[in-house]
């Protein structure tokens, strides 16, 4: 195989990647994004929910946690800041798995617990490898 093919495969191969990448990027913000802004429009009755679940200040919860995932969500989309705002969407979700997913009695909350380890799995290979080329944090490169 000569050098020129060798190159020639290996931007084909980049950039397929970076397409990839971006579609990965888009469906794992989805989730956060629509679920963040259900909750920053329905603050009364999701705050009814963390208080039934015990969590402390179930307002300023829903508000912070809406917040968390619909900024996190937008971050991860356009790639901009992506390791980070995939690490805290990662450990948020783990976090909300432990809170509101160990009914292991209910098979519809272990199957959220194991959607939401695919999707925590999948926001720490994005933080590992970055958002890629078609991104704000590939611009900024």
């Amino acid at each position: 195989m000569s050098n020129a093919s060798i190159t020639a495969s290996k931007t084909a191969l980049s950039t397929n990647a970076s397409a990839l990448t971006l579609v990965g990027r888009v469906l794992l913000s989805i989730i956060f994004i629509l679920a963040g802004f259900a909750k920053l429009t329905a603050i009364s009755g999701t705050a009814g929910w963390f208080a039934s679940l015990g969590l402390p200040a179930p307002t300023a919860t829903t508000v912070v946690i809406g917040l968390v995932e619909l900024l996190g969500g937008l971050a991860i989309l356009v790639g901009f800041q992506t390791r980070i705002a995939a690490i805290v969407l990662a450990v948020f979700t783990l976090t909300a798995t432990g809170i509101a997913h160990l009914d292991f009695a209910d098979q519809v909350q272990v199957m959220f617990l194991q959607k939401n380890l695919a999707i925590a799995g999948g926001l720490f290979v994005l933080a590992a490898f970055g958002a890629g080329a078609l991104s704000v944090d590939g611009r900024r490169a």
